[in-house]
């Protein structure tokens, strides 16, 4: 499925990363430093229990380059 997850802190980042390890196709919107990050480096989550979680995403400014959802 095609997700589209605004906002890639705290919260968003956790979907993302998680819908992308799950088998979804998902994309990010971001802005500024945190974007060119997860553009180059991907998104990777750093757990309570010390596991890590790593996904390369797709990561756009807008929403206007945000493909079709849900298909």
């Amino acid at each position: 499925m095609k997700i589209c997850v605004v906002g890639a802190g705290a919260i968003g980042g956790l979907l993302a990363v998680h819908l992308s390890n799950s088998g979804n196709d998902v994309t990010v919107v971001d802005v500024g430093e945190h974007l060119e990050t997860i553009k180059r480096d991907g998104l990777k989550l750093l757990m309570g229990d010390g596991t890590e979680h790593h996904a390369h995403l797709r990561a756009v400014d807008t929403v206007e380059e945000v493909e079709e959802q849900g298909v």
